[in-house]
């Protein structure tokens, strides 16, 4: 059977994180979504998904096929109903669809599909703040495939461990001096990782492939630190997608940041407004700021962007793609995708400027900034110009 995952109607209250992926390829919990399904299906996958990022995540159609809702995440309950469906049948929850199956070329009609409900409840990802909001289920849901019938690599003497049983190191990773508490959900270190010196993490944390926590973070789950970035200061609930760097002290709580991402020395957001009152956050569909239900909500940045040191974000504040902001002062709560500037405002981020720092960013990282990854960029410059004041 051929799997394909198409984003669905949330794909544009994801933003600004789907302008530069589809759905699949979000990360929440210790995984992104794509590969929670692959693990569950046994199988690679292709996605639906906008036209311009059709190239880089080209969709593979064969003679029979299953396509699934992207913001849903598996489960072995979902996927044997997935199993279980007819042609005629397409699996939902309450008003989504989640899957259906398709033969090649053919069209078809939702609405005229026998529906089908979920037997459980499923963990799906409908808003940017769902991607923190949602990340210990999620994480404590990775932990169980990734780990069931395999055994930790051995925890060095010198790292304190609370609830041992639920933690679990990947070989490679290293650690020194540390303090593992995994009382209120499991922690997992990938491979090649590492936990440097007087570090404090309280579960449920993930800790991706080859990332590395800085000497003396502090980390207070559920939280995630993709494969290939870099923390230190003080993170609370927050998802970092991978190859982001937060390398100092400050604050980052409530928050998700993207790929590409750098946060400078001593920088801070806010996630609880002085009034206590619900967080509005960007919503580029309404193209205004939305209620989220929420008290707790920080920062969301989208790929490649970057602050200055000592930068502040205000409570709720939504940064889209390549934007580079600095200065002193809090900047306005939405700041577009190839803004340049601050608090006293920002100008065009150039696309040459702006490729010409990712090129060096990736190439550190020995990845190759592509024909695909500029054409997606200058996309996003395009789409997003309207947000800009100049």
């Amino acid at each position: 059977m051929n799997y394909i995952l198409f984003d669905g109607s949330v794909r544009n209250q994801l933003l600004p994180f789907t302008f530069t992926r589809p759905v699949a390829d979000i990360r929440v919990g210790i995984l992104t979504i794509r590969e929670k399904w692959e693990k569950f299906l046994d199988s690679t996958t292709t996605t639906v998904t906008e036209d311009y990022l059709a190239e880089k995540w080209p969709m593979v159609e064969m003679e029979e096929n299953v396509m699934i809702n992207a913001s849903f995440c598996p489960s072995k309950s979902l996927i044997k109903q997935i199993e279980e469906l007819h042609p005629s049948q397409v699996l939902v929850f309450q008003d989504k669809y989640i899957a259906f199956k398709t033969a090649e070329e053919q069209e078809i009609d939702l609405e005229s599909l026998e529906q089908v409900s979920v037997k459980e409840t499923p963990l799906f990802i409908e808003h940017t703040w769902d991607i923190f909001a949602k990340n210990g289920e999620a994480i404590t849901a990775d932990f169980e495939i990734l780990t069931e019938g395999r055994t930790s690599a051995e925890i060095p003497e010198s790292v304190y461990c609370v609830n041992k049983e639920q933690i679990f190191v990947e070989e490679g990773a290293k650690l020194t001096i540390a303090s593992l508490n995994a009382s209120n959900g499991p922690i997992y270190i990938g491979k090649d990782a590492e936990i440097m010196e007087a570090c404090s993490v309280r579960g449920p944390f993930a800790l991706c492939d080859n990332a590395t926590l800085k000497m003396g973070a502090k980390i207070y789950g559920p939280t995630t630190v993709g494969p290939h970035s870099k923390v230190g200061g003080e993170v609370n609930n927050s998802v970092i997608f991978g190859y982001s760097n937060k390398g100092h002290d400050g604050f980052l709580g409530n928050s998700v940041l993207g790929e590409w991402c750098n946060i400078g020395a001593d920088s801070n957001n806010s996630n609880l407004k002085n009034n206590y009152a619900e967080v509005r956050l960007w919503d580029y569909e309404t193209e205004g700021f939305a209620r989220t239900g929420l008290q707790f909500c920080g920062l969301m940045m989208g790929d490649h962007s970057k602050c200055g040191i000592n930068t502040m974000f205000n409570t709720g504040t939504v940064v889209g793609v390549s934007a580079n902001i600095f200065g002193a002062g809090f900047p306005r709560n939405f700041i577009p995708s190839f803004s340049w500037g601050g608090s006293s405002g920002t100008t065009t981020y150039k696309t040459n400027k702006a490729f010409e720092v990712a090129e060096k960013v990736m190439e550190r990282r020995s990845i190759e900034f592509s024909e695909e990854d500029k054409a997606i960029l200058e996309h996003v410059f395009e789409e997003t110009s309207k947000f800009r004041r100049s």
